[in-house]
């Protein structure tokens, strides 16, 4: 029996697409589909594929300069950390554990990697590290538990969730597990701040200038907010009566972030969000029309 994906789109209705986890430098956006890395200009257009791997390549995060994409790679049969130039090339590898690692951001010098690993934990509990792009043994960042982080600008202060979830697509969790963001003092592991919350979920903090950014279901479905430590205020900046915002990454100016399957670009200057355009081509092997057994997918 032949079966194709592709039955199911028509001129006037376009096959649906679900991009997933964008990073923005100054020129380009890279984002997650289908399992691999693709990069688009910063308006949008036509996208150009970065990897081709046999694993996921997932949660890439560009360097401060721009020049260089982390990312999570599945390669000889693990998951680590590899690094690749944004115009495209080989990747990589910088971590060798057994264990899962996966990026999170970069130090603001952008000569390591932020990544989260229970590498050095006795259960599954997260911790972050940094790696240096040169290789080398990765050092850990000393926070008895943490899920994501990032440095302000001068890298003396870390915005960090210190929760994670063993289920997190619970939508509306207000238990134990619900996230918040804090901030400590790297230089003493002490913490300085707590982003004020009712039980709800925060996470995804990016520190820019000396604001937080972060997302959070504290309002509804989740969407942008930022956080003043100079006065304790938090300010929703976009509405969202629809789908949860999913991820969201900070770049030049501006905010990328991901709902329901499209990206979206927040300007910092304007507090505007606009679609971001993508037209993707390529082989996707998962739609091509193909032979299968059914009779084996019947129960």
């Amino acid at each position: 029996m032949a079966v194709s994906q592709g039955a199911f789109a028509s001129p006037d209705k376009p096959a649906p697409y679900l991009f997933q986890q964008p990073t923005l430098s100054q020129a380009d956006i890279v984002f997650v589909f289908a399992g691999d890395l693709w990069r688009i200009p910063r308006q949008g257009g036509d996208a150009v594929r970065l990897t081709t791997g046999t694993g996921i390549e997932s949660h890439p995060r560009f360097s401060p300069d721009g020049k260089t994409i982390a990312f999570t790679g599945q390669y000889d049969g693990n998951t680590d950390i590899f690094i690749l130039p944004a115009e495209g090339g080989i990747p990589k590898r910088l971590t060798y554990h057994p264990g899962e690692d996966v990026v999170i951001g970069w130090t603001p010098c952008g000569k390591k990697i932020i990544f989260r690993s229970s590498r050095s934990s006795p259960n599954s509990v997260p911790r972050l590290f940094t790696v240096s792009i040169e290789g080398g043994y990765p050092t850990q960042i000393p926070l008895p538990t943490a899920d994501e982080g990032c440095y302000s600008v001068d890298g003396s202060r870390m915005a960090y969730v210190p929760v994670f979830q063993w289920q997190p697509g619970w939508k509306r969790y207000r238990g134990g597990q619900a996230k918040p963001i804090w901030v400590v003092d790297t230089a003493a592991s002490r913490i300085l701040d707590r982003i004020p919350r009712d039980q709800s979920n925060d996470f995804a903090p990016m520190w820019i200038n000396e604001k937080i950014y972060f997302l959070s279901d504290r309002s509804g479905p989740i969407t942008l907010f930022v956080y003043n430590p100079s006065d304790g205020s938090v300010t929703r900046l976009l509405e969202n009566s629809g789908f949860d915002f999913k991820s969201a990454s900070a770049g030049p100016g501006a905010i990328v972030y991901e709902k329901f399957g499209s990206l979206n670009l927040y300007d910092l200057e304007t507090g505007k969000s606009q679609p971001v355009p993508v037209r993707l081509t390529g082989d996707m092997a998962e739609i091509r029309a193909r032979y299968i057994k059914v009779g084996r997918r019947i129960a």
